[in-house]
């Protein structure tokens, strides 16, 4: 195998070379990934068998369960965009905020949801919400989906107990309750200079229309379901998860079946299935008519899955040609800050293999026996810093970096300018408040 600094030299060629793929050679991404993993398997040398066993672990384990939750969330999306719900909401909250202050409501309805569920979940769930105001307002797509997905990514990486916050905060040693409330705190102007701050000037000068999939769905103008119904069926999947959450929380005899009906994979079947009924067979559509709809909407999402498969594979090389965990040892035999060390270590270990969740656990692991105990840094300052680092950009490697960018029907470039640049700005936000704070109560 190469030494270490050959693999970090050899990963930054792979996303190069990726990228000529793409965008010179005009290749589809999900060939482009699977041609770029192998390249840089070969090269850092592994063998060739472990090359593709590694790809196929990485192709399993990205669609193992965004799988389910992207196919669920097509069904529920194109039920409630042809019921007319979805324009109907979208048009009774723009009357209730106005055009200007809308986007305020999508951020921290955005914000709310993610706090108990996983990024990906919450985006399928509200990302028919912004088609909606978006088609309403006439504005670029990015005007609503960043402020959306900004909330939803910052809490993710944030806020226990999703799972990388969650475990870093044990490998730390930091006290649940506060990391819990500090990690909400910081999301907030996270969410805000990333999703409003920087999404409203770049929907200004990026013109995203709704993607054609999504402009071709005939929806029902002339009579729409009620807001509170729209309302409910948006919610639901988020209720039941929460409660399964609460029901953790308290130590409920209940869990069990709470934990069964909270998983996502259980949640958004019953949604699509009140979807189906109240959206459907209410509305006077017959078995064929739901089945070919049905049918139709998971048909754009085959694309998708294999583009994100194939990320996942690339991820997965990535972390098994050892170029990971070696830029995090590296990072961390330097002399800096605990704070700057956490930050960077994560960073770090984000950039090289994509996965924030890998990236934050990763870095806890490496960070942990360093830091711990070291006078004058609480253990959830360092928390905070660590998870800032792990959420910044986002770019080919990353299966959040393709989900967003074939919801919002964008290429590479403008998925580079607007999701990739956005979790910069979130992320140097976030470790700047950090150092701020700790100066002030060093």
């Amino acid at each position: 195998m190469p030494e270490g600094p050959t693999l970090i030299v050899l990963t930054l060629g792979s996303i190069a070379f990726l990228l000529l793929l793409i965008l010179y050679a005009k290749l589809h991404a999900f060939l482009a990934l699977l041609l770029t993993s192998m390249a840089l398997g070969l090269s850092a040398g592994m063998a060739p068998l472990k090359v593709l066993k590694s790809m196929q672990a990485g192709f399993g384990e990205a669609l193992g369960f965004i799988a389910v939750v992207v196919s669920l969330g097509a069904i529920i999306g194109r039920l409630l965009e042809h019921s007319g719900g979805g324009r109907a909401l979208a048009e009774w909250m723009l009357s209730k905020t106005g055009r200007e202050r809308a986007v305020w409501a999508v951020l921290f309805s955005s914000f709310l949801v993610g706090l108990p569920i996983f990024f990906e979940v919450g985006f399928i769930i509200l990302v028919p919400l912004a088609y909606s105001l978006t088609r309403e307002s006439k504005k670029s797509l990015l005007y609503f989906g960043l402020p959306m997905a900004a909330a939803l990514t910052v809490t993710h990486a944030m806020v226990p107990p999703h799972p990388a916050p969650a475990a870093a905060a044990q490998l730390l040693g930091a006290d649940m309750g506060k990391a819990i409330l500090y990690g909400a705190a910081l999301s907030i102007p996270m969410a805000i200079s990333g999703g409003i701050v920087y999404g409203l000037w770049i929907s200004r000068r990026l013109y995203i229309p709704i993607p054609a999939s999504v402009e071709a769905v005939q929806a029902d103008t002339e009579n729409p379901p009620h807001n509170g119904l729209t309302t409910l069926l948006l919610t639901l999947p988020v209720i039941l998860i929460f409660a399964s959450s609460i029901a953790d929380f308290l130590r409920s005899p209940a869990r069990p079946l709470l934990n069964f009906i909270g998983h996502p994979f259980t949640a958004l079947s019953i949604t699509a299935l009140a979807a189906i009924y109240f959206f459907g067979y209410r509305r006077g559509l017959s078995r064929d008519a739901l089945l070919k709809m049905t049918t139709d909407s998971l048909m754009p999402v085959g694309t998708l899955l294999a583009i994100m498969g194939g990320g996942g594979a690339f991820k997965e090389v990535i972390v098994d040609s050892g170029v990971g965990p070696y830029l995090g040892k590296l990072l961390a035999s330097s002399s800096v800050s605990p704070l700057v060390l956490a930050y960077l270590v994560a960073a770090g270990m984000r950039v090289a293999q994509g996965s924030a969740t890998v990236a934050i656990i990763t870095a806890g692991g490496i960070v942990a026996p360093l830091v711990k105990d070291i006078p004058g840094y609480s253990p959830e300052m360092i928390l905070l810093a660590l998870c800032s680092g792990g959420t910044i950009l986002s770019h080919v490697n990353d299966a959040g970096f393709w989900l967003v960018n074939q919801c919002f029907g964008m290429t590479v470039p403008q998925t580079l300018r607007s999701w990739t640049a956005m979790k910069v700005v979130t992320s140097l936000v976030g470790i700047t408040l950090v150092l701020i704070l700790q100066a002030l109560l060093a």
